[in-house]
């Protein structure tokens, strides 16, 4: 504002009464002596003394932090001052002015340079610079500053970063030029706290300005070094991209509650686990490939995804273990009794039938005994010696063969009769023996078997 207010006045003309108190008059007081186009070479009278530029740094936004390409997008605020020995005047002499605006291709520049700033700046020049009497020249910039930052994301998104922007002479070596800092770093930070306009998902912490002399390329070169230390605001992806994660996880683990007998559980998981592949590309497309470590938060991620990889294993195996177990176990005990009691009865001994009845007896179907129950009582089977005499004293086989095929129904009737309740125990389904799960559901057939036994004996 001081700049235009100066340049308004110098349009304007500003004169005063006696006609000598006018910026105009200042600027052809200085222009003709060639005081005001001074653009060529440093404004020094004698080449050994260096030109010491004051320089001072402001952050007022921070745009844009780039973790893929590894860029920093800030405007800054840059202000710089020198003396030129070839610019004076008596401020007596024109009424009290102490400074004017001059234009700034009418003087000679420092040439700054950011050596991490890989793209041109965008901003225009300031057009003007503020002259005054005792021959210090002040000139503030603004630039938004594309520069390069290493980051660190092994703690990503907990982390800190610091970017650099290290502030040189393109052509001056630390003899001809050299660079101070204007201001402390604690006033820097204070200033650029209260100018900050945008922070996008970044905190500002504080700024460091340093001094130092490099060698570049053989020619040894002051560098001012200035330091922004920033936090990231890592609510939002906690929020949009962690916890997501640990639900599908929780997903995945409620999913052992589901049946195996269909298919629903298998694809259930293929479409959470794929849910979390697609988090892991996004997470992909935000960190760099050139970190050194892994980041903590690639390692959970595939720590999730191996956990539900590892369950997606477990329930194919046992639905091809539960597939396999259901073919072996398939009912074929129908056949082989109707064929040993079937309707040769010509052939048909009390013993076949009695081992049909046995085998029948020793495969058929699990109790439903409870533990702590005690299952009810089981008649005995008649004994060898008594099946024999039995089968001695009938004076009937035909007869007691029919009686029996009606007494002992095939298992395919029963099976038909009561599908949900006997079904094949596969090996992966067997409950152990134990004496409160004994089977006893052959229980009736047994006792009327024994009855008709008696009857023919009788």
């Amino acid at each position: 504002m001081l700049a235009g207010f100066l340049f308004l006045l110098l349009l304007t003309g500003g004169e005063s009464s006696n006609g000598s108190c006018s910026y105009r008059d200042l600027f052809m007081h200085l222009n003709p002596k060639g005081k005001g186009q001074n653009t060529m070479t440093r404004p020094v009278r004698n080449h050994t003394t260096p030109t010491v530029v004051k320089l001072d740094v402001l952050i007022y936004a921070i745009l844009d932090m780039n973790e893929k390409d590894q860029k920093f997008v800030s405007y800054v605020w840059i202000d710089m001052s020198w003396i030129d020995e070839y610019i004076y005047w008596d401020s007596e002499d024109f009424c009290g002015i102490q400074s004017i605006a001059i234009p700034t291709k009418q003087l000679w520049k420092p040439d700054l340079t950011i050596e991490e700033m890989t793209e041109k700046d965008k901003a225009s020049e300031s057009p003007y610079v503020t002259v005054f009497k005792g021959g210090t020249v002040w000139l503030r910039n603004d630039m938004m500053v594309i520069s390069t930052c290493r980051m660190n994301v092994y703690k990503f998104p907990f982390d800190s970063q610091s970017c650099n922007l290290s502030f040189k002479s393109a052509t001056y070596n630390n003899k001809e030029m050299q660079f101070l800092q204007f201001g402390s770093s604690a006033y820097n930070t204070k200033w650029s706290r209260r100018m900050m306009r945008s922070q996008s998902e970044w905190l500002f912490i504080n700024m460091d300005i340093t001094n130092k002399t490099v060698d570049n390329f053989g020619l040894n070169q002051t560098m001012m070094v200035c330091t922004i230390n920033m936090k990231r605001r890592s609510i939002l992806y906690v929020v949009n991209f962690m916890l997501p994660i640990l639900f599908f996880l929780g997903l995945d683990l409620a999913s052992f509650l589901i049946s195996d007998s269909g298919g629903e559980k298998l694809g259930f998981k293929v479409t959470v686990l794929l849910a979390v592949t697609v988090m892991q590309l996004i997470l992909n497309e935000i960190l760099p490939s050139s970190s050194d470590r892994i980041p903590l938060i690639a390692t959970y991620i595939i720590g999730i995804f191996g956990l539900m990889m590892f369950s997606l294993m477990e329930t194919i195996l046992v639905m091809f273990l539960l597939e396999k177990d259901s073919k072996e176990n398939e009912p074929n005990g129908d056949q082989s009794l109707s064929e040993d009691c079937g309707d040769k009865r010509g052939k048909l001994s009390l013993d076949d039938c009695f081992r049909g009845v046995n085998k029948w007896i020793h495969s058929a179907c699990v109790c439903d005994v409870s533990a702590g129950k005690t299952p009810p009582e089981v008649l005995p089977l008649p004994q060898e010696g008594s099946s024999s005499q039995l089968m001695k004293e009938s004076k009937d086989p035909e007869k007691l063969s029919d009686e029996l095929r009606e007494v002992v129904k095939p298992p395919s009737l029963l099976l038909n009769s009561k599908k949900e309740e006997v079904k094949p125990a596969g090996y992966w389904r067997r409950v152990p023996w134990s004496p409160h799960n004994h089977c006893h559901c052959l229980q009736f057939q047994v006792q009327n078997l024994t009855k008709v036994l008696a009857n023919h004996q009788n």
